[in-house]
């Protein structure tokens, strides 16, 4: 009785006759912006019903393609860089650090080679160092007996170190600087000296061609690297870098040798990387141990968490405030640490699904370098003089370095989306337009066409549904049974 009734409403109320919805269909016909169909249904030529049915089928057809294109491409995620170089007053002069090829006094490292194989080992941790391992026996014998040895405090008492015997001169845009500007850090040349450490805002150049003017006396007879090779090499390396991020040597250091005077022409590139899926960078990825997120911090961390989670100590030359390792430890377990981090590729860098990704923005500076002898005969007799040393000495010890910008500009390479949502809606919106005259509007009138129909196919195969049967109690049918065989004998 239920599913009648309700057959019934739908037939009185919600499903229209056949002539009405005949009339329905050539309404929506002829009033729909979707241009050409009114001329499907109003022409009276066969001829022409035919060829526009074509042309709109055609159209459709195209829009399709066309659309379908589009939005394969948008998911393909493309990129487009633009460079801009954008011209300033006045720029933020960058950090740089200064190290000595020498990197250890030579008293005292005289008498303990080995020390040389144990800074081996800590190197290794920022770049990739193998140890013969014929050295590993006398490595041994200098760990049974020196327990307590802590490879940090030997480093920075007898590595190399800056004051005003070593740092001659040094004038930072007209004004004198002196060594305590300058922020010890250790890399894996020991002992270096980093300038502008905390990007304080007077730091700024507002003249191209002045900058950082450096004289540095490396003092070979003080400082050896390798007791068996002698002073394989003399003079200061350096990086420019960011003041916020690490320094980092490996294969960015700028060498001056002794005897030399290096001019350095810097830049200032920003790089701007979009996020995944058009780039490779996380923009929510942050640094526990570093203001601004970069790959090579990103890196020294990650390799801190696994040696502290190893090892139980972190070594010095990482960022952290863990528990420092002591010799041993760095032997027996923060060299083959590092060893299966590099081999197990537990510390990735570049792309977006690896351990350290690329960053968001980044600043570079790339450096343009001329070198040209140190002094002639009269400069070489002042410093002799006033330095009490001989004319070979001051060819062989000083170095004199300039940095300073190119100009005051700095270049801006941006990666953007070759295609945004906004223009991809306007492509689609343009295709459709212009093959067949529809809008937003027209979508909607014919989502509205396509559910009205809809609708009437669901009530159209409900009301041809089967009817339901009934199901009676057995009494009720024994009962039925026994007054139709009365009936029927009564017949």
């Amino acid at each position: 009785g239920i599913v009648e009734k309700i057959r019934l409403c739908l037939i009185k109320k919600l499903l229209p006759d056949l002539e009405d919805r005949r009339k329905y269909h050539e309404k929506f016909a002829s009033s729909t912006s979707f241009h050409g169909v009114h001329n499907i249904v109003h022409t009276q030529s066969k001829a022409r019903r035919a060829l526009w049915l074509l042309i709109v089928l055609g159209c459709f057809a195209i829009v399709i393609w066309q659309i379908c294109s589009r939005f394969i491409y948008y998911f393909s995620w493309p990129t487009t860089t633009t460079v801009v170089v954008q011209y300033v007053e006045n720029v933020k002069f960058p950090a740089v650090t200064f190290c000595n090829l020498n990197r250890f006094q030579a008293h005292a490292v005289s008498n303990l080679k080995v020390f040389f194989l144990i800074w081996n080992i800590v190197s290794a941790i920022l770049q990739k160092i193998s140890m013969d391992d014929k050295y590993s026996q006398e490595l041994n014998y200098f760990l049974l007996g020196n327990q307590n040895f802590s490879i940090k405090d030997f480093t920075k008492k007898n590595g190399f170190y800056l004051n005003s015997s070593t740092l001659l001169e040094c004038d930072f845009f007209g004004k004198p600087c002196y060594p305590q500007d300058f922020e010890h850090v250790f890399t894996e040349f020991g002992n270096c000296f980093t300038f502008n450490h905390n990007d304080l805002s007077a730091r700024r150049v507002s003249l191209s061609g002045r900058g950082l003017h450096l004289l540095f006396d490396v003092q070979q007879d003080k400082f050896t690297d390798e007791p068996t090779l002698g002073y394989t090499d003399a003079g200061i390396t350096f990086v420019i870098h960011s003041p916020q991020e690490l320094p980092r040597f490996d294969g960015l250091g700028l060498l001056t040798p002794v005897g030399t005077h290096a001019q350095v022409a810097i830049r200032q590139l920003k790089s701007i990387i979009q996020e995944y899926p058009w780039g490779e960078c996380k923009p929510d990825i942050k640094l526990q141990y570093h203001k601004i997120y970069s790959t090579n911090g990103c890196l020294l961390e990650c390799k801190a968490r696994y040696i502290q989670d190893w090892c139980g100590c972190l070594p010095f030359i990482l960022p952290g405030n863990g528990t420092e390792c002591d010799l041993l430890k760095f032997y027996k377990c923060v060299y083959p640490a590092v060893y299966d981090i590099e081999i197990k590729g537990l510390c990735t860098v570049g792309t977006h699904n690896s351990t350290c990704p690329a960053p968001c923005e980044e600043t570079d500076y790339p450096t343009t370098v001329t070198y040209s002898n140190f002094g002639g005969e009269k400069a070489i007799k002042y410093f002799s003089t006033k330095l009490n040393k001989s004319p070979e000495y001051i060819r062989e010890n000083l170095v004199r370095i300039e940095i300073k910008y190119h100009d005051l500009s700095y270049k801006i390479t941006q990666q953007q989306k070759a295609l945004t949502i906004s223009e991809l809606l306007a492509d689609v919106g343009g295709q459709l337009g212009l093959f067949c005259g529809a809008s937003m509007i027209t979508i909607i009138e014919l989502l509205e066409y396509i559910f009205t129909n809809f609708c009437w196919m669901c009530i159209f195969l409900l009301l041809k549904s089967p009817e339901m049967p009934q199901w009676n109690n057995p009494s009720q049918s024994q009962s039925t049974h026994t007054e139709k065989k009365r009936g029927i004998q009564e017949c």
